[in-house]
């Protein structure tokens, strides 16, 4: 039995270490973002949620304006990036994290509570999806390892403020 809350410890921001779907007609494993993606999952101590992960290497907009790229820009650009953000809830008796979209890039999820099962150790965190899910084509299981980031070193809401010049 956890002596806190897995709520609480998983108050934070969190560095994705591998992402990787296993297929369940038993097919190689994939990395949908690239072996080494980059990311960001905050989760919040009031109970809201945000999820960044990107395929590292991602062409620039050859108009240089996010609102201009060509089609083709856009489509690649979907394609290598990954975000939703919303309200968590945790059940503790089974390790179960809920992710509750209120934004997603991808429009499907709109709307959506996604389970995922939770393993804490330590500063390890892997999220793992409860059931298959569709991805490119594919039912997988996807299986995400993440570790606890180190502080930037900015002033939190509840430590000392200091007057900066």
């Amino acid at each position: 039995m956890r002596s806190v809350a897995l709520k609480d410890e998983l108050i934070g921001t969190w560095k994705l270490v591998s992402y990787v779907e296993t297929p369940v007609d038993g097919s190689s494993q994939r990395f949908p973002l690239g072996e080494k993606p980059e990311d960001m999952l905050l989760c919040a101590p009031d109970g809201y949620m945000s999820a960044q992960l990107m395929r590292p290497g991602r062409r620039k907009f050859s108009s240089g304006d996010m609102f201009k790229g060509a089609l083709e820009e856009y489509a690649d650009e979907a394609i290598g990036y990954l975000a939703y953000s919303g309200p968590f809830h945790v059940d503790e008796v089974t390790s179960t994290l809920t992710h509750s979209m209120t934004v997603s890039l991808f429009p499907g999820w709109l709307g959506q509570t996604q389970p995922r099962v939770a393993k804490l150790e330590g500063t390890r965190l892997e999220l793992s999806t409860s059931a298959p899910t569709l991805s490119g084509g594919v039912e997988v299981m996807a299986h995400l390892q993440w570790e606890r980031a180190t502080p930037n070193g900015v002033a939190s809401a509840t430590s000392p403020r200091r007057n900066l010049p």
